[in-house]
């Protein structure tokens, strides 16, 4: 954890009453960012679980948040049990595109747009090493400015679970929690453990001073 960290949640200070598009009126909460702003890794999901809604946490509070939790403590970013309500996270940073939940639909295009300044200062005072893209659109939104494909050229099932070089950053894209099977869920901490963890990453893109 950064020496100069504060708190996980929303530790930059973000607008926690953000009225900026019509989600507003549906959400719970607001969720921004948690984790640890010095992390290497940054987990990218495209918008709050019905959990992350309701406690205004990243993945907490239901089932999918359970499983994110015990994929970081397979990967030893987090400390804590994967019910935990304010997980005890390093080296890590989670986040969404969007920061608040329609009950009944995914965001708009607009939505996302809305939302961009939140997660493009998160990134830059993250300055993260890996980005895993949590989805297939999150995979599609990232492919523009952080790779040199198309972004139909992507495909959520090919890529889970694989390492992509992007342009300062290298993805490791993950399918959906929601569609995640065990195997699934094994094949992403392995792929991390041996391909990722076990060469010099940090080599992708220079680390800025803080």
């Amino acid at each position: 954890m950064d020496a100069n960290q504060t708190e996980f949640e929303n530790p930059f200070g973000m607008d926690e009453q953000c009225t900026n598009c019509d989600l507003c009126e549906h959400r719970t909460n607001v969720v921004h960012g948690y984790g640890d702003v010095g992390g290497e890794f940054l987990f990218l999901a495209e918008r709050p679980h019905e959990g992350a809604d309701r406690t205004g946490v990243p993945f907490t509070g239901d089932e999918h948040g359970r499983l994110l939790q015990s994929i970081l403590g397979e990967l030893g970013f987090v400390r804590s049990e994967p019910d935990a309500a304010e997980p005890d996270i390093q080296n890590a940073f989670c986040t969404y595109l969007t920061r608040c939940r329609h009950p009944d639909r995914e965001p708009t295009d607009r939505e996302v747009d809305t939302c961009e300044p939140y997660l493009n200062a998160e990134i830059r005072m993250i300055n993260p090493q890996i980005i895993v893209p949590i989805g297939q659109r999150v995979l599609e939104s990232l492919a523009m400015e952080y790779t040199t494909r198309k972004p139909e050229s992507f495909d959520i099932d090919a890529e889970h679970a694989t390492t992509i070089r992007g342009r300062g950053f290298e993805l490791v894209p993950m399918l959906e929690l929601n569609r995640q099977t065990d195997a699934d869920s094994e094949a992403f901490v392995d792929h991390v453990k041996e391909n990722v963890f076990s060469r010099d990453y940090r080599q992708t893109k220079g680390r800025q001073s803080r």
